[in-house]
């Protein structure tokens, strides 16, 4: 009799511990997709400002070139153009951030410095353990 209440005890135990491994593992891909999800917010959020403040930069680059096309008419002199130079990289970096494939080359260019450069992103005293981060609260009481 003892010995059929210990293998069902073993069994239920097993079934206790697959539970609880599968509760894990759920909690876990929740936490993953949650986080996800919130670093894609954050990133449409990040390229929605950038689109926002390139139509504010292409109408200061209008009426910038406007006006420095008419200084040149009337004056017949170059130097009203030369602001246009920075002025023409800013509105093309900007424009290519907002509406080219910059995010592609920037996402390519971080995927390179995972695998070939991981040395430049490690922290400075490596991960942080439990311990030093339970030493760390404890001084902030």
């Amino acid at each position: 009799m003892g010995l059929l209440m210990g293998k069902a005890l073993d069994e239920n135990m097993k079934k206790q511990q697959q539970f609880m491994l599968q509760n894990q593992r759920d909690a876990i891909e929740r936490q993953i997709q949650m986080q996800n999800y919130m670093r894609e917010q954050a990133t449409a959020m990040q390229l929605a400002t950038a689109r926002e403040r390139f139509n504010w930069w292409a109408s200061f680059y209008t009426l910038a070139l406007i006006a420095s096309v008419t200084g040149y008419r009337l004056t017949k002199r170059p130097m009203p153009l030369v602001p246009m130079l920075p002025l023409t990289f800013v509105f093309g970096y900007q424009a290519d951030l907002c509406y080219g494939n910059k995010m592609e080359r920037i996402k390519k260019d971080a995927l390179r410095i995972l695998e070939e450069d991981p040395d430049l992103i490690t922290l400075p005293q490596g991960l942080p353990t439990v311990s030093l981060l339970e030493e760390r609260r404890q001084k902030m009481k």
